[in-house]
């Protein structure tokens, strides 16, 4: 079963992967994007996103029909979390099913750089000695 979700909560992996249970399927790939404590020497202590969410959840459903459409996945689950991230925690989940695993692989990583790309969700890096700094989406 399909699943685009914004939220605020942890993401559960376990409910993930049973959306994406399908017994046509050989595969299941998972991205998990989680918050490191580093960036260009500075010391990570959490993320902060924030989200058009109309406009982004309208962006993620498309980029789930070009998955299923372009990449012949059975199953898509993407979910973006927003507010408060720290460290090690799950901020983006993007996961499907295929009959054989080229699919899927291929279907998530085009999602993953789609969402980049493309969902307006704006990160904000909190730094361990106070300052901090917006980050603009990567350009796959």
């Amino acid at each position: 079963m399909d699943k685009v979700e914004i939220t605020d909560d942890e993401i559960d992996v376990n409910a993930a992967l049973k959306n994406l249970s399908n017994p046509e399927c050989g595969a299941t790939v998972f991205f998990l994007g989680t918050t490191r404590d580093n960036f260009n020497g500075k010391k990570v202590v959490e993320l902060h996103y924030e989200a058009y969410t109309p406009m982004a959840k309208s962006e993620m459903l498309k980029i789930l029909h070009t998955m299923k459409t372009e990449y012949n996945v059975r199953n898509v689950v993407l979910i973006h979390r927003l507010g408060h991230v720290s460290v090690c925690e799950a901020s983006v989940l993007v996961a499907a099913s295929s009959a054989h695993r080229k699919e899927a692989l291929e279907a998530v990583s085009y999602a993953i750089d789609a969402i980049k790309l493309k969902v307006p969700i704006w990160k904000k890096e909190m730094y361990e000695d106070g300052t901090s700094n917006w980050k603009e989406n990567a350009r796959c």
